[in-house]
């Protein structure tokens, strides 16, 4: 076997190996059998292809040539042309199979059903990670760089898995990539002819073992490094703690007989819980109703603001009673529904406070716990909390609808005044943004609307939970600058804006809804840890509202039903309000449990049917938009080299140094891209050689002008004041000499020279070179830091 042809095998092992980390993802593993050989055709194709030989981009298209007609001959056999030439019927198809494995994915808690959506998303992105291994590893001969398309599968998968057996996915990736890269090392050595691996040559002359001793060594550096990747995480210390730990620090603590109850602030460390590496499930919820998206898990209500934080207040705590108090502010006219919930807690989830949904009407637990009637939360008392707790909670689904939101009487003047306290040293800004988001409004219920639309749609903010949580009077306006940040700036804000406003309001603590599961549960994990404001109208009571965008689900009564119309109409009642019946069965009563579980499925074919149409027709759209987006796709991958150099070319050519240190850094930088330009031209660099040398060079093979080839030499001496002179001049104008010299290249060129300088500059190749050598270091801090390591096996060599 040749050296190629070996290197090959070992980049469709190592992609097999890597692509083994999306086992867990699915149940059916029959798959991984269906990509393992479709990869081995592609590789096969490109094998024989540069066996030929043929230029490297022939190579390439004839390897997505083929997965091509193989995708198409599993997936799309009955809308090809003789079953295999795939048309515009076979694209839509394509288009129709990842839509619907797109929705599958959103739908199906892991390990998912294995559909064909799905199949096709897993058989082509392996396909596709393979075809970047095998173009890197073999067809370019740089194993190195194709350890990214590795890690990116890797990667994936790891992060969409629930961690179990995680070490293993790792170790046959990492395997499979230092196996990639010994078979590199050996093709490249195999080059050098038989001087590593012959006989002596003469009496005196050594064997070449101690080649084969190297080689022997490499091997068992790979080993130990990788065993050192697995067990040294063991040992160090995890970063555990806070809200949704499992070290049961809480948010407050039962005072043991006690008549209050003091916490600390909840939100210390909420940021850490959505920013996890392992969403671990909290709680398995399952509930007396199908709808699930409004199924909010609270902790707990922080409602006093007092400038540098949002805290819950110390309040009176009681026994837990058999039946919960009607809930504060709730009147009768207002349409509820009784919801029954049972919740299982993970044994390490230790939690003070219960979750539960809001307002809850009723406990059934064991233990010791508290009740506090403000907030209508429970707290453990004597050291009690979630660990393992199994609990029934009865509450209330409140269906508002916007008319009676709308036409809310004031509320007692002594709860206003308690809920509406904000702090003196409150910016400005708060309230004045405040009354300009909500200007033209007529009442506290299209300002709390306008409040939440210019959170979550139109203010232009941004969701990134990496924001520090921050803290002091201007938190709040350094977020409404910045506009970006997660759950805890969102709700803060708003709940400030709508107190400066006269509304009352406090912020919630606790878990967004979480994934349905196949047996109908919901699986509540650390990343569903979230922060939403509860305002308050009278004859409805704290009502929810959710101003972060992605996450969570908006509440109905503050959906618009009239299309160019931000604030609901007070006169067109909520969707899920009572209406007059209707003769014909509504949506929910005609579908079954199961297909309103999966995304109503049901409710999709009676508005095809209303409308005349047939699924087929809907998605008649797919076919051009796939042709537009791959075009755009393969249009945006052969400009990225252009785009590139232009980027470096800008960045070096626009650092302008006012120091001496910056004046040399940015002489140096305009050697760079002198150099690089010239390289786009065919004028290939000699590091070898001093500027003043390269400069000359560059003038006579360039056919350079007299004014340009001073432009070139100015550029030199710039360099040479730099790297000799013990006190560098100043040099100006060496941005220009670059850009006169560049058009001086340009015109001298010939049309083809022109076009490869311009859209496949060589100097790109710069990338490879970096990432390589970024690698290559990396690789020696991995070995120097575990030198002992190699003593044992100096002495057995």
């Amino acid at each position: 076997m040749s050296g190629r042809a070996r290197l090959a095998l070992c980049a469709w092992i190592a992609t097999m190996l890597a692509a083994c980390a999306m086992l867990p993802l699915v149940e059916d593993v029959s798959w991984l059998l269906q990509v393992a050989f479709l990869l081995g055709m592609q590789t096969v194709v490109g094998a024989g292809t540069r066996r030929v030989p043929l230029a490297w981009p022939l190579t390439l298209a004839a390897q997505v040539l083929v997965s091509l007609l193989l995708l198409t001959l599993v997936f799309a056999r009955e809308q090809a042309f003789f079953g295999l030439i795939p048309g515009p019927d076979a694209f839509q198809h394509f288009g129709t199979l990842l839509q619907n494995g797109t929705d599958d994915i959103g739908r199906y808690a892991i390990p998912a059903p294995l559909s064909d959506g799905i199949r096709l998303m897993l058989v082509g992105g392996v396909l596709l990670i393979g075809l970047a291994v095998d173009t890197l590893a073999v067809t370019f001969r740089s194993a190195a760089p194709a350890g990214l398309p590795l890690l990116a599968l890797y990667s994936v998968a790891a992060g969409l898995a629930d961690g179990g057996g995680a070490w293993l996915w790792f170790l046959l990736a990492a395997a499979g990539y230092l196996m990639l890269l010994l078979a590199e090392g050996r093709d490249r050595l195999s080059q050098w002819g038989r001087v590593f691996g012959g006989a002596p040559r003469a009496p005196g002359d050594q064997p070449a073992g101690d080649a084969i001793a190297s080689v022997r060594t490499g091997r068992r550096i790979g080993a130990v490094a990788l065993g050192v990747a697995l067990v040294v995480p063991l040992a160090l210390p995890s970063l555990d703690g806070g809200l949704l730990d499992a070290a049961g620090s809480g948010v407050g603590s039962g005072s043991g007989g006690g008549g209050t109850i003091s916490a600390v602030n909840p939100l210390v460390t909420l940021r850490d819980s959505l920013n996890v590496n392992e969403d671990r499930q909290v709680m398995s919820v399952r509930n007396s109703t199908e709808d699930t998206q409004d199924l909010y898990l609270r902790i707990v209500s922080l409602d006093s603001f007092d400038g540098t934080a949002w805290k819950p207040s110390q309040r009176k705590i009681q026994d837990v009673p058999g039946t919960f108090p009607t809930p504060i502010g709730l009147s009768a006219d207002v349409r509820r529904t009784e919801v029954t919930t049972s919740i299982s807690a993970a044994d390490w989830y230790e939690q003070d406070w219960l979750p539960m949904p809001y307002p809850a009407t009723g406990v059934q637990i064991d233990g010791n716990w508290r009740y506090e009637p403000v907030g209508r939360t429970l707290v453990g008392d004597h050291g009690q909390n979630t660990s393992g707790a199994r609990y029934t909670v009865t509450s209330l689904d409140v269906q508002p609808t916007a008319q009676q939101l709308a036409q809310a009487p004031k509320a007692d003047p002594a709860l206003v005044r308690e809920f509406t306290q904000v702090p003196e040293s409150l910016p400005a800004i708060v309230a004045r943004t405040a009354q300009e988001v909500t200007a033209g409004s007529t009442n506290a219920y299209e300002q709390a609307v306008k409040l939440q639309d210019y959170f979550s749609v139109s203010g232009g903010f941004r969701y990134d939970t990496q924001v520090q949580v921050g803290s002091g009077s201007n938190a709040i306006a350094r977020f409404l600058r910045d506009k970006e940040g997660f759950c805890v700036h969102f709700s803060f804000a708003m709940a400030s804006m709508a107190r400066t406003l006269g509304i009352p309001a406090r912020v919630a603590v606790g878990f967004a809804p979480g994934t349905p599961q196949a047996d109908r549960t919901v699986s509540v994990g650390l990343r569903d840890a979230h922060a939403w404001p509860e305002l308050y109208f009278e004859g409805i009571g704290w009502t929810r509202f959710e101003p972060t965008p992605s996450r969570g689900s908006v509440p109905e009564y503050t959906q618009s039903q009239a299309p160019g119309s931000a604030v609901p109409n007070p006169d067109v009642p909520s969707q899920n309000a009572s209406v007059t019946p209707s003769d014909s069965a509504s949506a929910s009563e005609t579908c079954t449990s199961e297909q309103r579980r999966l995304d109503g499925g049901c409710a999709t074919e009676s508005a095809a049917a209303a409308l005349g149409q047939d699924d087929e027709s809907s998605w008649w759209w797919l076919a051009p938009l796939g042709w537009t987006l791959g075009a755009l796709a393969v249009l945006a991958l052969l400009l990225l080299p252009m785009l590139w150099r232009l980027r470096i070319r800008d960045v070096r050519l626009g650092a302008h140094g006012r120091s001496d240190a910056g004046a040399a850094v940015h002489a140096l930088s305009v050697w760079q891209e002198l150099t690089d330009t010239a390289w786009d031209f065919g004028i290939s660099p000699e590091e070898s050689q001093t500027p003043r040398k390269a400069a000359a060079r560059i003038v006579r093979l360039g056919l350079l002008d007299p004014p340009t080839a001073d432009a070139v030499h100015r550029v030199a001496d710039a360099v040479e004041q730099v790297l000799y002179a013990p006190s560098p001049r100043l040099a100006a104008g060496l941005a220009e000499d670059v850009r006169r010299v560049t058009e001086s290249l340009y015109a001298t060129a010939s049309r083809s020279t022109r076009l490869r300088a311009t859209f496949v500059p060589r100097s790109t190749v710069r990338v490879v070179w970096e990432l390589s050598a970024r690698w290559a270091a990396l690789s020696e801090r991995a070995l120097a830091a575990r030198p002992t390591l190699r003593k044992p096996w100096g002495q057995q060599s």
